[in-house]
């Protein structure tokens, strides 16, 4: 590139500050001009009052994930409907409040929980499993179906006591009943089933089965339990058949088919003829002969089938369910004593609220065009074969359990958004630099001062990779590299070559603990914050977690966006920025480890009041603390305590004693961290305020260079 030449009188700091390049500026303002206090405290204000709730609203598209459950209230606060629509407005529940009960200190009226929490709403699911057998009901009610329905809750969405223990009681009276895929998740399901379930409620048992299995299944119906032992594969009939003999009890059972139907995208795969599960026609076949021969065709009464999770289109599962109809039918015709089909899984739920079939993040159907295209498909199919109609079962998991739990965590500190800050001596270290290093600087410089702004750009391109190289051969100080840095990042920002990459907020929170399907197959769920959403948020944010591990963060949020809309912090260490995951109720919980031993959160149970809040907290509980989750890998914290104990003093083993008994996580404490900050406000007048200074203060450092 050619040397331009220096215009030495020129005073370097308005190589920028003067230019109007409409091209460069839009509007003929330069990139780096920045307004004095006073405008920028207008402007502000302005930005204030030209946004709202619903703004935010929008913005997030809660109205399209979040109905009926969740909306924008007037205070700029995510708050919840526990009954949907049917809500009264003094039902409301701000889930800032919670969250503000929930960790507030003990001597203030707080339960004194750290975060991050997860926060259940009962009310909710009782909801979700009253409107799962409303549709069902409405649908069979108006269709003139013969039979009726009654699902099913498959434990593997999440087997936490008080869920399974609330869905079971709130299906009583639809005769709701549970699915198992294992022995432990046999055992609490006979034990919620036997203890406040509905005698007629199904018990399914899925899965690959041993004789222990098998026997326990059998068991559940000697006790009085409808427990119905479903084959996966053909070679469990003799296990069943063995088991069967040896106990004395007669078994029900069912079978699963593979279907031919099956849907495209990564929860479509388990599906089809060679999904993992299920039996083909031929095998089939040799079940129906086997029991035949054994004189027990009449125990088959079940089919089951699964075309997927998350099944996009009700054209889809119309053709799925017509599919298996057709087996049912088959199956009555061979003489097997016929009363259920079991429709599985796969109703799904709106991720982004786009109700779109383009992606696995969304369907493109409501709840009860669900249960009119499944009862639709089996009745038609049933009347032409001139076969009774079954019950319908579903096994419904993750439309019943998502909605109910929100996941509350914090940002407690974010990148800098300014440029790095300059070093006193930093004219003095670039005239140090090797011949051509400061020719490349004079160069700059002068490209500056002339306004040549892509010439300007190249130089300090140029100038950086050059450093940087020697550098590495051990030619320049830190000192000098860091001049550089500040000398480039001032340009490109005077240019408009800014990098507009997001800023990064690292979160209290582990993603492999309460987020893994966000890391293991990249699922999406409604990320924002859950207040002050009357201030527009002005930043562009990814999250970055607590582990050491590249993999913890979050860059891929609903809408297609690589970035998510948030507030600046309210202050440098200090806690108070909410965050909630929402529609996580499901797996989530069951499939986090121990990445870093970071354990679970901290947990409330929140139900409707007619209390101040109109909510009361029923349950509360700590998440696991250090101690809870090293005894979980084979550690005995108490034998590691004595050992250390040995080498300290009395006051510093009762401080390793508390790091035992306290949470993986981060606490803040605003005493030490040097005020209060409730998280209710923002001070973003300041913020902007601090913004100004720091561009100043580059203008500063600019008038101080030399060429």
């Amino acid at each position: 590139m050619p040397a331009l030449a220096v215009d030495a009188a020129a005073p370097v700091a308005h190589a920028f500050a003067s230019c109007v390049d409409a091209a460069r500026f839009p509007g003929g303002a330069p990139m780096l001009m920045v307004p004095t206090a006073a405008a920028d405290s207008t402007t502000t204000t302005a930005t204030k009052q030209e946004w709202s709730a619903d703004l935010s609203s929008a913005l997030y598209n809660v109205d399209g994930w979040g109905a009926p459950y969740f909306f924008v209230n007037d205070d700029g606060d995510v708050a919840v409907r526990p009954h949907g629509a049917a809500t009264l407005a003094g039902q409301e529940i701000d889930l800032a409040k919670v969250v503000a009960k929930a960790t507030g200190p003990r001597a203030a009226g707080g339960l004194g929980l750290p975060l991050p929490l997860l926060v259940r709403f009962p009310d909710v699911l009782r909801h979700r499993v009253e409107s799962l057998n409303a549709a069902f009901d409405y649908a069979v009610r108006s269709t003139g179906y013969g039979s009726r329905y009654q699902g099913v809750y498959p434990v593997k969405c999440n087997q936490d006591r008080h869920v399974v223990e609330d869905i079971v009681e709130f299906g009583e009276p639809f005769r709701f009943g549970l699915e198992a895929g294992s022995k432990p998740e046999l055992l609490l399901a006979m034990s919620c089933l036997a203890a406040r379930g509905n005698p007629d409620a199904l018990l399914v048992c899925n899965g690959y089965k041993d004789d222990a299995y098998v026997s326990l299944a059998l068991t559940a119906r000697a006790m009085g339990l409808n427990a119905v032992v479903v084959l996966e594969q053909e070679e469990e009939l003799d296990i069943v058949v063995d088991a069967s003999r040896r106990l004395g009890i007669r078994p029900v059972i069912g079978m699963r088919a593979k279907l031919r139907t099956k849907h495209a995208g990564h929860f479509g795969s388990t599906s089809g003829e060679k999904g993992k599960f299920g039996l083909n026609a031929a095998q089939i076949l040799s079940v129906v002969g086997k029991l035949k021969s054994l004189g027990m065709l009449d125990c088959l009464q079940l089919l089951h089938f699964h075309i997927g999770s998350q099944i996009p289109t009700t054209a889809l599962l119309s053709d799925g369910v017509g599919e298996a109809a057709q087996i049912y039918c088959e199956l009555a015709r061979l003489g097997a004593g016929m009363r259920v089909i079991d429709v599985g899984g796969g109703l799904g739920i709106d991720y982004d609220g786009t109700h779109s079939a383009q992606t696995d993040m969304s369907v493109a159907y409501s709840l009860e065009e669900y249960a009119a295209a499944v009862v639709a498909a089996v009745g038609r199919v049933c009347d032409r074969r001139n076969v009774p109609h079954p019950i319908i079962c579903s096994e419904s998991g993750r439309a019943l359990v998502s909605h109910h739990s929100v996941l509350v965590f914090e940002a407690f500190s974010a990148s800098s958004a300014a440029a790095p800050h300059p070093m006193v001596d930093t004219a003095f270290l670039l005239e140090g630099l090797p011949d051509d290093c400061r020719a490349d600087y004079r160069n700059l410089m002068a490209a500056a001062v002339h306004g040549d702004y892509d010439t300007c750009a190249l130089y300090a391109d140029q100038l950086k990779r050059r450093c940087a190289d020697q550098f590495k051969e051990g030619l320049l100080g830190l000192e000098h590299l860091a001049a550089v840095d500040g000398l480039c990042e001032i340009v490109a920002r005077g240019v408009g070559c800014v990098d507009a990459a997001p800023r990064t907020y690292h979160v209290n929170l582990s993603v492999f603990t309460s987020l893994p399907d966000t890391w293991a197959i990249g699922q999406q769920f409604p990320i924002l914050p859950i207040q002050r959403l009357r201030e527009r948020p002005a930043v562009d944010g990814v999250l970055s977690d607590l582990t050491c591990d590249s993999d913890g963060k979050l860059t891929s949020f609903i809408g297609d966006r690589d970035s998510l809309p948030l507030h600046e912090l309210p202050g440098h260490g200090v806690g108070g920025y909410y965050l909630g995951m929402f529609l996580g109720g499901a797996y989530q919980e069951a499939l986090g480890g121990l990445h870093n031993l970071f354990g679970g959160p901290s947990v409330v149970r929140v139900a409707q009041s007619d209390g101040p809040h109109c909510f009361a907290v029923t349950r509360a509980a700590p998440g696991p603390s250090c101690a809870d989750v090293l005894r979980a890998m084979q550690h005995e914290p108490e034998v590691m305590f004595e050992v250390l104990k040995q080498r300290t003093d009395d006051a510093t083993a009762a401080a390793l004693a508390g790091a035992f008994g306290a949470m993986p996580y981060l606490v803040f404490d605003a005493d030490v961290s040097g005020g209060e900050c409730s998280g209710m406000s923002s001070d973003s007048e300041g913020s902007a305020a601090g913004a100004a200074e720091e561009e100043d203060e580059e203008w500063e450092f600019m008038r101080g260079l030399t060429v």
